[in-house]
Formats: structure tokens, C-alpha cells, sequence
């Protein structure tokens, strides 16, 4: 992918967000921001946020036809904005629903949306997976039916919107992996990436605060045992972090400022 691409592909990814068509229809939950979420400034971390997003997740699939054949689910790209801050203490409700779909594949949007006036903006593009054979699986017609008429998007595809940067001037560094952090199936979980770009951030003096936007992009998995290397640095117009094993980019991030709301 070229720079033109790259930045053609990031223009694909609407700002903002695709709007719920009808809040009755979404799923909800709500649940306070207990001290665990939160940094020294009391701020909702991101891997915090992206903890939610998996835990509203799974309790959607409790509530929805053929959800328990369902299990298996890998996030390929995660966007965040962060419009308003949400802090320790306060209570946030979360509304999901899908914003466009195909028969393996899916964008879900959640919205998190605090009592004290805090919004994060979010939108994940989950793959289904059969666990046994590890590959993509077409999803029911049964659990495809309410997504379907919840949108008229159902042709998704997936395309990339960043890109791995090789020739950048930034050391990496060794970013350890804990045991705490592999699930179940041996590859680390969703919101340690995250701990990764908040990593990144504390190093950054000039870091975005709100409203700001991350793009999040998986380009291979990360297994227990890898040896993990972290790096980041700043371009003309965002940050940028990726966690590397053995020589090439397994996670891309880019944060940028949304003070421009032009894009």
C-alpha cells in the first residue's frame, strides 16, 4: 500500500462514526468505571475501553437466536474517539448494534456514553472464526437476521487502513508479555494492544487529549512466547505505535487529534 492508498483508505473511515438508526433496537448495558479502568489522572484508559467492547460483546451473544454457536470472534481493526473524557467513578452506558455486514464478517458499533457527559465513539470489524478449524465461518441465518435489518450494508469487505512503517527513525523496544496476558486459545488478548498505545502515549509529551481518534489494525497475531518489540513515534499529522516479532509488524496503531474535524 502506497502513502496515496494509505491515506485514501483512512478516508474510508467515516468521521464520525455511523449513528445508531434506532437506539431501541441496540443492545445495552451500563456498569460504573471502577478504579482498575482508570490511569493516575483518574482518565478511562483505552485498554479499558477496549475490555468493554469485549464484554459487551459476549454478553450480546448471550441474548441474541444462535448465539451460543457463535463463540469465536477476532477483532481485525478496532477505531476509537474519544469526543469527551470519561473519568473514575462515573457510570457508563453502552449501546451496540451492527453497521454493516457480510456472511462471515461484521462492523459493530458501540457507543459509550457516560453520566457526567463523558462520549467514546467506537467501531470494531469482527471476523467469525470456526475455533476447531480456525479459519472464517459463515455466520447463521438466524443470528444474521436481526443484524441484516438493522442495516442495508451487507456486502463488507475488508480493506486495511494502515500500513507497516519500515524505515522510521524510532528505536523499538522490548515490551514484555505477561501470562496474565494470553486467553484461552494462546494468543494475547485484544486489550493488551492497547496497553501498548497507552505505553506509547505516556512517552509522548505533546499526546492528544480529547477529542482525539485511534485506528487500531491487527496484521498478524501475537502468541504466547513471542518476543515482543514496541515502537513509536510521530509523523507530520498523528502518532503512530507497532508491536513487532520477529522483524515484521504484527499491530499497527495511529492517533490522531480530531480537533481538525475536516478529514
Amino acid at each position: 500500500m502506497n502513502a496515496a492508498t494509505a491515506v485514501d483508505r483512512l478516508a474510508e473511515i467515516a468521521f464520525p462514526l455511523t449513528p445508531c438508526p434506532d437506539e431501541n433496537r441496540a443492545f445495552h448495558e451500563h456498569w460504573p468505571v471502577r478504579l482498575g479502568d482508570t490511569d493516575g489522572d483518574e482518565r478511562l484508559r483505552l485498554d479499558a475501553v477496549a475490555r468493554y467492547l469485549q464484554d459487551i460483546g459476549y454478553d450480546h451473544l448471550q441474548v441474541v437466536d444462535d448465539g451460543d454457536l457463535h463463540p469465536g470472534w477476532i477483532v481485525r481493526r478496532t477505531v476509537i474517539d474519544v469526543l469527551a473524557p470519561i473519568e473514575f467513578g462515573d457510570r457508563v452506558h453502552l449501546r451496540r448494534w451492527p453497521s454493516a455486514l457480510s456472511n462471515r464478517w461484521c462492523n459493530m458499533r458501540i457507543q459509550v456514553r457516560s453520566d457526567n457527559g463523558g462520549l467514546i465513539e467506537t467501531e470494531m470489524f469482527l471476523i467469525h472464526v470456526d475455533i476447531e478449524a480456525g479459519r472464517p465461518a459463515r455466520m447463521t441465518d438466524r443470528f444474521m437476521a436481526p443484524m441484516l435489518a438493522a442495516t442495508t450494508q451487507h456486502r463488507l469487505s475488508w480493506r486495511p487502513a494502515l500500513q507497516e512503517h519500515t524505515h522510521v527513525g524510532a528505536e523499538p523496544r522490548p515490551f514484555p508479555l505477561r501470562v496474565t496476558d494470553v486467553d484461552r486459545y494462546g494468543h494475547v488478548n485484544n486489550a493488551v494492544h492497547w496497553e501498548a498505545v497507552e505505553e506509547a502515549l505516556a512517552r509522548f509529551p505533546d499526546a492528544p487529549t480529547s477529542p482525539y481518534r485511534v485506528i487500531l489494525e491487527h496484521a498478524g497475531p501475537v502468541m504466547a512466547g513471542d518476543d515482543v518489540l514496541i515502537r513509536a513515534w510521530r509523523s507530520e499529522s498523528a502518532q503512530h505505535v507497532q508491536l513487532e516479532v520477529d522483524g515484521s509488524a504484527r499491530t499497527l496503531a495511529r492517533i490522531e487529534s480530531l480537533t481538525d474535524t475536516s478529514r
